[in-house]
This record gives structure tokens, sequence and C-alpha cells, in this order.
């Protein structure tokens, strides 16, 4: 009878030592990050400069990235997309509603504005974060191309390092003047 309660004191004892603790990713923990891009006034790359009514679509599924609606913003976080080697959004300065001559029926509005598309290639990595968190990507060689057309208000684009990656978000990796 000891034997069998010395047994079971010892199993409850390692069995209590050897929990752990819920595997729940904090949100401080960083994952797959966002390209940061900063607009710069193109007559001084030295002052930030704002985009009045910007909207961001994604070029692909036409998605409005909901924190760049009709925004006033010097700069945009853009995620970029981790099951391809590029990402493509079209920025719109000026942004309107275009009614379509229908004021009364708003399924036939678009926005409407000077478009500049952009083309982010990259390569992919995978990083391991944590059995909690799981894996995070990292972009590296990322470079950005500005579409030209008829009247961009996107100038030029400069990475802020020779073979830019996208790590982290706490710097910016780009600066676009206009």
């Amino acid at each position: 009878m000891k034997k069998i309660s010395l047994l079971f004191i010892i199993l409850i004892i390692v069995g209590n030592y050897s929990c752990e603790r819920d595997d729940i990713c904090p949100d401080a923990t960083p994952t797959t990050p966002r390209l940061i891009i900063d607009f710069l006034d193109a007559a001084d790359s030295d002052i930030q400069k704002n985009v009045f009514d910007l909207v961001v679509i994604g070029a692909d599924n036409d998605e409005i990235l909901s924190d760049y609606f009709f925004t006033d913003t010097d700069n945009v976080v853009l995620p970029l997309k981790t099951t391809d080697n590029t990402t493509e959004y079209i920025l719109i300065n000026d942004a309107s509603v275009n009614d379509n001559d229908t004021p009364d029926d708003d399924t036939d509005d678009y926005v409407d504005g000077n478009q500049d598309r952009i083309i982010i290639n990259y390569s992919r990595e995978e990083v391991y974060v944590s059995r909690a968190c799981g894996y995070k990507t990292i972009f590296k060689n990322v470079t950005l191309t500005i579409v030209e057309d008829d009247d961009n208000w996107i100038l030029s684009r400069q990475p802020l390092t020779d073979n830019q990656s996208v790590e982290d978000e706490t710097t910016t990796h780009f600066n676009i003047s206009h």
C-alpha cells in the first residue's frame, strides 16, 4: 500500500512540474514584417511630404487597404504576399469617388484620381519564431518598380540600403519622391 501511495505522489509531482504554460504567441512578438515607404518632397528629399486623399488598392484583387482610404499621410506600411515573390499596389493620389452620374446608386461608384502602380519583387525566407508563434516570412533582395504612364505623380524611388531586405517594421525600407 505504501508503494502505491508513494508512486501516486511521485506521479502527481512529476505531472505538475512537466506542465508548460499555454502556447500563446504574445502580441509583442515580431511576426511577418510589412514594407515601409516614406513619401518625400521631390524638390527637397530631406523633407517628408504628405500625399493627400491617398487610396491604396491591391492590384491583383482590387481590395482597398482600409488604413489608406482617403488618407493624408507621409508614409505607408504595406503587407507583402508570403506565397508569392511579387506584390503589386495601385496608389491613388488626390482620390475621389466617382458616382458614375448616378448619385442614388452607389453600386456603380468607383475611386478616381491619379493612379500609379508599383511592383514589389523579392525572395522569401521563412524563419522560425517559436512553438507558439510558428514561422514568419522575411523578404530579401526587395526591389520596387514604378510602372510608367503618361501622368505619374510618383517621380522616383530609392531603397535605403543596397540589397534591401524587409526583416522588421522599425525602419523605412524605401523612399518615394513626389
